[in-house]
């Protein structure tokens, strides 16, 4: 049944890790079509933060407390760990409450697809927080796309990579690949997504994973992979947890142009920071940072466009409430997964 246009939807955060905390919890908080409501997390330091952050929140220490009081809530956002994500859901779900799910989606199709029938079955929404369909230097490649100016594409290579040569300190380090672990799972499931999103369904795929991170019984920490799509255009997709220096973020060659940026999206660090995102300076890249359209010898920066993260909770009311579609169809990250599952069986 759709949330009426007056009445707030009742939300509750499970997990207050970096999900939770520097994405989920400020993003709901700052939009006045979501109250939230609970915040689910054991660890007491973290239960002390979120009860100053929201006092009017009521912080609970486990997920059965939280679904004890079920009737009192319209969506659960799950932000915790992915070995966690299909019991959490499944329960939500037979609850009668709407589901985000934050990425890695599930560790395996299988069980997405009993999730999305489930949640079909049950009548209620059920989402993936894709978040980095928002970033800005995605929305400006799709800008710079949509222009034509780059001509034919040919070749697109996206890279996400960070220096962490003394592990994640988080469940990266110990989650499993069968529990949905891995660089490939984290953020493959980002970048696999945003190419599907520019150029379309996936004709051959090819990949690589290794690991080279301190904890020895982890998922990898370094994958790559290639896809052919339908389309013709090819993608090249970098990810690593040890890399002392990072690529281009997107590098992209056409028929008549080319585009390169440098630089990761700044959305996250400044929700960690505190910064709300109802500030003007909130999602603007600077300048500097700005990516390079033209050939070689003529080349001119390209005005960022503005990173837009709140965007997936605002078009979310809007499903809730009956009035547009979800801000991501669950059958679309099933297919990232399936590819990764792809990749996974050729190593």
């Amino acid at each position: 049944m759709a949330k009426p246009a007056s009445a707030p939807i009742r939300t509750a955060v499970v997990g207050y890790g970096i999900s939770g905390k520097v994405f989920h919890a400020p993003l709901i908080a700052a939009d006045s079509d979501y109250s939230l409501d609970v915040i689910v997390t054991s660890q007491p330091e973290r239960a002390a933060e979120a009860a100053r952050l929201y006092p009017q929140a009521r912080i609970v220490g486990t997920p059965e407390e939280l679904f004890a009081s079920a009737a009192d809530l319209d969506l659960v956002v799950l932000g915790t760990p992915p070995h966690t994500h299909y019991g959490l859901a499944a329960t939500a779900i037979a609850h009668g409450l709407h589901v985000v799910v934050d990425k890695p989606f599930v560790p395996t199709s299988a069980l997405g697809e009993e999730l999305i029938s489930r949640a079909a079955d049950g009548g209620v929404q059920l989402t993936v927080f894709q978040n980095r369909r928002w970033d800005a230097d995605f929305l400006t490649l799709r800008k710079v796309l949509a222009s034509g100016a780059l001509g034919q594409v040919s070749t697109f290579e996206s890279r996400f990579e960070w220096w962490r040569p003394e592990g994640f300190g988080n469940w990266r380090d110990t989650v499993s690949l069968a529990e949905g672990g891995g660089i490939l799972h984290d953020l493959g499931a980002h970048l696999i997504d945003q190419a599907i999103q520019l150029f379309g369904p996936v004709e051959r795929t090819y990949g690589e994973t290794a690991y080279r991170g301190p904890h020895p019984d982890a998922a990898d920490t370094e994958a790559f992979v290639s896809l052919l799509h339908t389309s013709g255009v090819r993608t090249r997709l970098w990810m690593n947890g040890m890399a002392a220096q990072a690529g281009a973020r997107f590098h992209i060659l056409g028929s008549q142009a080319g585009y390169t940026k440098w630089g990761l999206d700044g959305q996250e660090p400044a929700l960690a920071a505190g910064l709300p995102p109802s500030d003007p300076a909130y999602g603007v890249e600077p300048q500097e940072r700005w990516g390079l359209l033209g050939v070689d010898g003529a080349t001119t920066p390209v005005p960022a466009e503005r990173g837009a993260y709140p965007e997936f909770y605002i078009q979310l009311a809007a499903a809730l409430r009956g009035n547009g579609p979800l801000p991501v169809d669950p059958a679309e990250p099933l297919e990232v997964l399936k590819v990764i599952e792809g990749i996974h069986a050729l190593a």
